[in-house]
C-alpha cells in the first residue's frame, strides 16, 4: 500500500475508533510543530500523523481506504477527494464527519498555547467541523497564523534609555536570510519583549503572517546603573572639592548637568537630580549620584603631614558607631 496509515498511528487495521483517538494523541504531543519548533522531521512526521487520523477517524473514509487500497486516491477523485483545510487531510463531499471530543488538558497541559496565537483547542477544534465548511476561504483556516520567530536582540545601555533603532537578521524557514531594522523604545529594561508583528513565517493556509518575537538584552555601563526607573552613578571627586565644595559637570541621557557638592561632602553622600533618569509610562525617573572621594596614588611626605592635620577637627571618633 502507497500510504500505511494503520503503520504511521502504530495500530492494527481491526483497531477501535478509541483505540486510534489514543495512539493519535499520543502521536500528535510527541510531534507538535509547537513542541519542536525548529525539527523539519517532526513536523513532517505530524503531517503524516495528521494525515492519517483524518482518514481513520472517520468511518466512511476508513472504509473506503481498506476497500480500496493503492487505488484510494483514484476513489478519492470520484466523490472522496482532498480539502484544502489542513495540512493534507481529506474531504469528502456532502459528508458530516465524525465529531468527537479531546480533554486537550491532558494532551498538552490545561492553559497550553500555540505560536500562532491560539490554544491547542482551536488547532484541535478543525476536526469539530463539518468538513464541507472547511475551504481555504474559510473563517477557521484563515485565522491560522504563521509560525513565530523567536529572537535575541542584545543592546547597548545608552540605547535602552534613550530608544533607537537597531539591525536583527533572521534565518527563515526556506532557508534565506533577511535584515530587519527594530525601533527600541525608550526606557526598555533587560529581559523585556518585542513583538514584530506579521514578520514571522507565512501561513500554510492563507492566514496571517506569523511574529517575531525579541527578546531584548542590555550590555553593561562602565559608569552607569539601572535601578528601577532610576539611573545610579558613583561619582569621583577630589578631597579639595569634597571640603571646599564644587560644581561638578555630570553627562545624563538629556545632556550635561552641572551638580553642586557642598562644602564638607563625605564619601557615600547621595545627591539627587529630578528628571533626568529613565522614561517610563508615568514620567522620568531621577538621577541618583553617590559621591567617592578620591586621592591621588602618590602622595610626598609633605602633603600626607598636611592631610594628617585634618585629623585635629574631628569631633570624636569617626568610626564610634560602628558594631557587630
Amino acid at each position: 500500500m502507497a500510504e500505511d496509515y494503520y503503520g504511521t498511528l502504530g495500530v492494527s487495521r481491526t483497531a477501535s475508533p478509541e483505540e486510534i483517538q489514543k495512539a493519535y494523541r499520543k502521536l500528535a504531543r510527541k510531534y507538535h510543530p509547537d513542541v519542536n519548533p525548529d525539527d523539519k522531521k517532526a513536523r513532517d512526521k505530524f503531517k503524516e500523523v495528521q494525515k492519517a487520523f483524518e482518514v481513520l477517524n472517520d468511518p466512511k473514509k476508513r472504509r473506503l481506504y481498506d476497500q480500496y487500497g493503492d487505488s484510494f486516491e483514484a476513489a478519492a477523485k470520484s466523490g472522496f477527494h482532498p480539502g484544502a483545510g489542513a495540512q493534507g487531510t481529506w474531504r469528502t463531499s456532502g459528508s458530516q464527519g465524525t465529531p468527537f471530543e479531546f480533554d486537550l488538558g491532558d494532551l498538552f497541559g490545561a492553559g497550553g498555547r500555540t505560536a500562532r496565537g491560539g490554544g491547542f483547542a482551536d488547532f484541535f477544534s478543525q476536526f469539530r467541523r463539518s468538513p464541507a465548511q472547511e475551504t481555504p476561504e474559510s473563517p477557521q483556516n484563515r485565522q491560522w497564523k504563521g509560525q513565530d520567530i523567536l529572537h535575541e536582540l542584545t543592546i547597548p545601555f545608552t540605547t535602552s534609555i534613550t530608544g533607537g533603532n537597531a539591525r536583527i537578521t533572521v534565518r527563515r524557514q526556506n532557508g534565506k536570510t533577511e535584515t530587519i531594522t527594530v525601533k527600541i523604545p525608550k526606557g526598555i529594561a533587560d529581559g523585556k519583549k518585542i513583538r514584530l508583528r506579521g514578520q514571522g513565517e507565512p501561513s500554510a493556509y492563507g492566514g496571517p503572517q506569523g511574529d517575531i518575537i525579541l527578546t531584548v538584552r542590555v550590555e553593561p555601563h562602565t559608569c552607569f546603573e539601572r535601578r528601577e526607573n532610576h539611573l545610579y552613578l558613583r561619582l569621583p571627586i577630589t578631597l579639595g572639592e569634597a571640603a571646599a565644595g564644587a560644581k561638578v559637570d555630570v553627562p545624563t541621557p538629556n545632556g550635561t548637568v552641572t551638580l553642586q557638592i557642598p562644602p564638607g561632602t563625605s564619601s557615600g553622600r547621595r545627591l539627587r537630580v529630578k528628571g533626568h533618569g529613565i522614561p517610563h509610562k508615568n514620567g522620568v525617573g531621577d538621577l541618583l549620584v553617590e559621591i567617592r572621594i578620591v586621592l591621588p596614588s602618590k602622595l610626598d611626605e609633605k602633603t600626607v603631614e598636611q592631610l594628617k592635620r585634618l585629623d585635629t577637627v574631628y569631633a570624636g571618633n569617626p568610626r564610634e558607631k560602628i558594631r557587630w
